[in-house]
């Protein structure tokens, strides 16, 4: 178990903490302790990264778990924002089906001794997911353009950085769901 991992591990167990405070009325403050918290988790996904490439701890366990906490995080806010009313469920049904379909494209990668490490285009969707998250806790959010509202378009910016992320990996990597096929897909 490496420094890095157990970073992630932290940030697996940082979730229900800020789910009990997004959800909870009648604490003083729970949205700043919420968003605190989120950020806090969002940050971890940074230094166990550093930490990881600094220190040499790159391993496979670290290329599963590391992507994996950053799904069940961002997973979370959006049942979080969905309860709270700042997000739809067409965007959040977008966000939560492309997490879990790229995490089961990973998983059976790694049964063909493939590693799917995080891609470009993978952890920009991460930073906007976040960054994005802790906007809609915010009062800005409701910032109104017309008929719309700068929490609609946080949302959907979310929601679209998302998909393209999604269909990205599914274009570099979904050969190893035929593994029949020659496919491109390579073996790191």
């Amino acid at each position: 178990m490496t420094t890095a991992n157990i970073i992630s591990l932290v940030r697996i167990c940082l979730i229900p903490v800020f789910i009990a405070f997004a959800l909870i009325s009648g604490i003083p403050y729970n949205d700043y302790i919420a968003v605190g918290i989120f950020i806090v988790a969002s940050v971890t996904d940074w230094i166990d990264g550093y930490i990881a490439r600094k220190y040499n701890q790159i391993t496979t366990f670290g290329k599963f778990l590391d992507p994996l906490a950053d799904k069940l995080l961002v997973i979370a806010a959006a049942l979080v924002l969905i309860e709270r009313g700042d997000m739809g469920s067409v965007p959040a049904f977008i966000i939560v089906a492309r997490e879990l379909i790229v995490t089961s494209l990973r998983i059976v990668a790694m049964g063909e001794g493939i590693v799917i490490a995080a891609q470009k285009s993978g952890k920009a969707k991460t930073f906007i997911q976040m960054v994005g998250t802790i906007f809609l806790f915010t009062p800005l959010r409701e910032i109104a353009f017309g008929a719309i509202t700068a929490g609609d378009i946080t949302v959907w910016l979310m929601a679209a950085i998302t998909l393209i992320s999604g269909i990205e990996y599914f274009k570099s990597f979904g050969g190893v769901l035929n593994p029949t096929e020659n496919n491109k897909t390579e073996k790191k």
